[in-house]
């Protein structure tokens, strides 16, 4: 069999916990080095892409309804979160397509964004409704089209740069003045996803667990380091 060309799933999930493991390096022991962080805005959306064709593939959805690493918090709640929020979301407009009448599933649609958007707003998950809304984004964008492509390049400037720029670095090409907004490098994480194939690649049961002891056992490394390092 001809080997696929391309990216698998295997290294997707590389390639973004380690963008995400650069942007929690700059936020804890390398606040100076802003490069990182930059670098650290291709996580969500490659994360966001996995989730998205998780939910869509699977057979069992319960695996993907990921619970957060911590409770509650009234300010601020962690991207685990964010993802649980997007996979419920999609469950239930799956749900709605299954009664076969489409002003059903239009009206749910519309509903449920509206909902993430309040949701996502309200209890200030991260990435706020702007989270919640990129793994729609991959999920109702999914194909392998120049439409979806052209879908994903829009519905990712729009989240990122409209909702989420708040931060601009200047930038001097040729005598020109304009500004980056530090979360548009996020459409960089475009190019791995498009070439994703769509197979899974190496796969084992410890390859998994790693995967779902990265987020919190690297955030507690850190911050145990962080403490060391401020006695």
């Amino acid at each position: 069999m001809e080997k696929k060309r391309g990216i698998d799933s295997f290294t997707l999930h590389i390639l973004a916990m380690l963008f995400m493991l650069c942007d929690h390096l700059w936020a804890t022991l390398f606040p100076a080095q802003e490069w990182m962080t930059c670098v650290g805005r291709l996580a969500f959306p490659i994360f966001a892409f996995m989730i998205a064709e998780g939910c869509y593939y699977t057979s069992n959805v319960k695996k993907y309804l990921i619970m957060g690493s911590s409770v509650f918090y009234p300010f601020h709640q962690n991207v685990l979160w964010t993802f649980l929020l997007g996979v419920l979301s999609i469950q239930i407009i799956e749900k709605a397509k299954k009664k076969q009448k489409k002003w059903i599933s239009f009206f749910v649609v519309c509903l449920v964004l509206l909902m993430d958007f309040l949701l996502g707003t309200i209890t200030m998950v991260d990435y706020n409704a702007a989270g919640i809304l990129t793994v729609l984004l991959f999920y109702f964008f999914r194909k392998k089209t120049w439409i979806s492509f052209a879908a994903q390049l829009v519905g990712l400037y729009y989240l990122n740069v409209v909702m989420l720029g708040n931060l601009y670095y200047p930038v001097t090409i040729l005598g020109h003045h304009f500004e980056i907004a530090q979360q548009s490098f996020a459409l960089l994480a475009l190019i791995p996803i498009w070439l994703y194939h769509g197979e899974q690649g190496y796969h084992n049961k410890w390859f998994k667990y790693f995967c779902y002891a990265f987020y919190p056992v690297h955030m507690l490394l850190l911050v145990a380091v962080l403490n060391f390092i401020n006695r």
